[in-house]
C-alpha cells in the first residue's frame, strides 16, 4: 500500500501474478476505466471512484505513471489543511 498523510492512494498485489493494483481515478474517468478490459470497480472502495487493474502490465508505462500520480494528487487534495501543511 502507498499512502500520503495516512491515506492510501494505491494498493498493489505483489504476491500475485499478474501484478494487480487499485487506485483512485476522477469521477469522469471512473465508468470508462471500470469497463475497460482487465479493469473493474475496486472492491470496497469503488464508491470512492477506485478501480482495480487486474494486470498492470497491460498499461503502458506512461499511462501507469499518469494514473499513479493522479491518484496521489486526488487523495492529497482531500487531506485536511493541517496535514497538507505538514507535508510541505
Amino acid at each position: 500500500m502507498f499512502s500520503i498523510g495516512a491515506k492510501m492512494f494505491c494498493v498493489v498485489g505483489l504476491d500475485e501474478s499478474p501484478t494487480s493494483a487499485s487506485f483512485k481515478v476522477t469521477d469522469e474517468e471512473f465508468e470508462e476505466m471500470a469497463n475497460r478490459p482487465d479493469f473493474k470497480p475496486a472492491p470496497y472502495v469503488a464508491k470512492y471512484k477506485w478501480v482495480l487493474a487486474s494486470d498492470i502490465q497491460t498499461m503502458k508505462k506512461a499511462e501507469w505513471e499518469k494514473y499513479l500520480r493522479q491518484s496521489y494528487e486526488l487523495v492529497k487534495a482531500k487531506l485536511p489543511p493541517k496535514i497538507k501543511k505538514q507535508l510541505e
